[in-house]
């Protein structure tokens, strides 16, 4: 292989400083904007609950709010409890997806915003 395009192989899987432009944001910005988000979408919808999502292999845990109406958005979260936490905050039930499984209304919603694509 010539060593140009081996060189700019390599920099291809190197990874991206996170200074700049495109870096993401701190800690602490990274939590305001998730609780802003939810809140939002609490404020907006009713009968919003929440369900703990475990982690995976490539997703930290999240925090799943899913309305009445099956609408839904998901946020990750540090851990499972942050995610306990971060709801009880927000004055909404939380279920633990384990146990209870995604509601039955959030799958409903899935099939209906597929079909009309």
């Amino acid at each position: 292989m010539p060593r140009q395009s081996r060189s700019s192989l390599a920099r291809f899987f190197q990874r991206r400083s996170s200074s700049g432009s495109g870096s993401r944001p701190s800690g602490n910005d990274a939590r305001r904007q998730t609780m802003t988000h939810l809140g939002e979408f609490i404020g907006s919808r009713v009968g919003v609950e929440a369900y703990v999502e475990p982690p995976t292999t490539d997703i930290p845990s999240t925090i799943l709010l899913v309305a009445s109406t099956g609408e839904w958005t998901r946020r990750r979260v540090p851990d499972e409890r942050t995610a306990f936490d971060i709801a009880n905050q927000l004055g909404v039930p939380v279920y633990n997806v384990r146990f209870t499984g995604y509601p039955q209304r959030m799958r409903d919603w899935n099939s209906a915003q597929r079909r009309s694509k």
